[in-house]
C-alpha cells in the first residue's frame, strides 16, 4: 500500500468550503488529483450544485502545487508526518486575445485609464484609442521617442495626462472629450538628457521623471497650478511653440543615482521608489529631499512595479530574471523570491491592481507573461503574439491587460478578472 498523507482542505472562498476535517490521500497525490475530490467534496456538500467542475489551484506552506505533494513538503523540508494544510482556490482563467492595434513605429508607453487607451510610440506621437480598439487621435508634439505615459485626471468631459520623452522633456495635456481635442499646457523642461520613466503621486497633484542624467525631478502635476512647494507665486510662463503651452519647472531635484533612472512609482505621498541601471534601488522622502534606503541588485534594473495591496516590489533586470522584494524586511533576504520563465531580458512588470498576488512581465523574448507571486516556479499563462521585443505593459484596467512591441503593435488581452 502506497504511503500516505494526511491533509486538511481549507478555503477562504465561502461557496467553495468543505469540511476541513483532516483525510489521508497518497503521498503522491498531484493537483489534478487534489482538483478531483475538492469537487467531489463540494458536490457531495451540496447536492443543489448544478455547475460543471471548477478548476482550483492549492497553496502549501506559501507556495502553490506545481508537483506532487511529497516532492513539495520535501523541496520545502516539511515532515510528511504532521497534518497538512491545503488551501484552495478558484483557478485564475486564461486571458484571451482581443485585439492588436497597429502603429507606425516601436510601441514604447502605454497606460489604460476607465474605457480609454494612451499609447507612446518611437515616431515621436503619442496615440488615444477606445478599449474597443477604436483610433481616436494621433498627437504630435515631441521631437524625440516616447518613453513613457500616465494618466493624472479624468472624468466624463476632460482628462489631463503625461508623456516622457527622450527630447528632454516631459508635457501635460489636457483633452476636452466631448470635442476630441488636446492641448500641451505645459512643457516640463529641465532634465538634461532623455527622460525614460514618469509616476504620478496618489493624490494626482505632484509628478516624478527620471532618465538618462540621472536625476530625480518632481513636477507639479496640476495644470492650473502656478505656485511652487512653498506657496510662492511664480513668474508668468513663457508661451512656447505649442501653442497656450507654457513651460514648467521642477520643484525639487534629488541625485544619488549613478545611472539611467528607468523606473519611478510612488509608494505613498511623499515616498518614491525609483529603479536605476546602476543595479539599485532607492526610496526618496521628498518631504526631506534625500535618500530613505537602497537596495543593491547586481544587474541592471530596467523596470519595478510597487503593490499598494501587498507593499510588495517586483524587478525587471538585464537578465532573465523577475524579483520580488519586501523593502519593509528587517530579517534575512529583501529578495523574496525570484520567477525565471523568459529566456533573454526581461523589460517591463505591472501589478494587478486589484488581486495582491498577480503581475505581468513582458522580455525580449517576445513574451508576456501573467505570474502569480506564491508560484515561482512557472507563470500562470504565457500570452503569445508579439513578434519583437515587448517594450511596456499596463494592467491598470484589472479586465485588459496590454503590451506594446517593437514589432510596431499593441496588445489587448481581456484578464476574465
Amino acid at each position: 500500500m502506497a504511503a500516505q498523507i494526511h491533509i486538511r482542505l481549507v478555503t477562504k472562498q465561502i461557496k467553495y468550503a468543505v469540511p476541513d476535517t483532516p483525510f489521508a490521500v497518497p503521498c503522491t497525490v498531484s493537483c489534478s488529483e487534489l482538483n478531483s475530490i475538492v469537487n467531489g467534496l463540494i458536490k457531495d456538500n451540496n447536492e443543489e450544485r448544478q455547475h460543471g467542475e471548477i478548476d482550483f489551484d492549492f497553496l502549501v506552506y506559501g507556495e502553490v502545487l506545481r508537483v506532487p505533494l511529497n516532492e513539495h513538503l520535501e523541496e520545502h523540508s516539511i515532515s510528511s508526518e504532521v497534518i497538512v494544510e491545503v488551501e484552495y482556490f478558484e483557478r485564475v482563467p486564461a486571458p484571451e486575445p482581443y485585439d492588436c492595434l497597429l502603429h507606425d513605429d516601436w510601441v514604447s508607453a502605454v497606460q489604460v485609464r476607465n474605457g480609454w487607451i494612451l499609447s507612446g510610440c518611437y515616431d515621436n506621437t503619442l496615440h488615444l484609442w477606445t478599449t474597443k480598439g477604436r483610433h481616436q487621435l494621433t498627437i504630435p508634439g515631441h521631437t524625440g521617442p516616447i518613453k513613457a505615459v500616465a494618466w493624472v485626471s479624468f472624468d466624463d468631459t476632460m482628462a489631463t495626462f503625461v508623456s516622457a520623452s527622450h527630447d528632454q522633456t516631459a508635457m501635460l495635456w489636457e483633452w476636452n472629450v466631448s470635442s476630441n481635442a488636446v492641448e500641451c499646457i505645459h512643457v516640463c523642461r529641465g532634465h538634461e538628457r532623455g527622460l525614460e520613466c514618469v509616476g504620478i503621486s496618489p493624490c494626482k497633484s505632484r509628478m516624478a521623471t527620471g532618465g538618462w542624467d540621472t536625476r530625480l525631478k518632481i513636477w507639479s502635476a496640476d495644470i492650473h497650478e502656478e505656485s511652487n512647494m512653498s506657496g510662492e507665486t511664480l513668474p508668468k510662463r513663457m508661451k512656447t511653440e505649442h501653442g497656450k503651452s507654457q513651460v514648467r519647472t521642477p520643484l525639487i531635484t534629488l541625485k544619488g543615482h549613478k545611472e539611467a533612472i528607468s523606473s519611478v512609482e510612488w509608494t505613498d505621498g511623499s515616498e518614491i521608489c525609483t529603479a536605476s541601471w546602476d543595479h539599485t534601488l532607492r526610496l526618496w522622502d521628498t518631504e526631506i529631499g534625500g535618500i530613505k534606503s537602497e537596495i543593491v541588485g547586481n544587474k541592471s534594473f530596467f523596470d519595478a512595479s510597487w503593490s499598494p495591496l501587498s507593499r510588495m516590489l517586483i524587478t525587471a533586470s538585464a537578465d532573465r530574471h523577475i524579483r520580488l522584494y519586501d523593502p519593509r524586511s528587517k530579517e534575512g533576504s529583501l529578495v523574496k523570491s525570484t520567477f525565471t520563465s523568459h529566456t533573454v531580458w526581461v523589460q517591463c512588470v505591472k501589478w494587478s491592481t486589484t488581486d495582491e498576488h498577480l503581475f505581468i512581465s513582458g522580455s525580449h523574448d517576445h513574451q508576456v507573461k501573467l505570474w502569480d507571486s506564491r508560484s515561482p516556479k512557472a507563470p500562470l499563462f504565457d500570452l503569445r503574439g508579439h513578434e519583437g521585443k515587448v517594450l511596456c505593459c499596463d494592467w491598470s484596467n484589472p479586465e485588459l491587460i496590454v503590451s506594446g512591441d517593437s514589432d510596431n503593435t499593441l496588445r489587448i488581452f481581456h484578464s476574465n478578472r
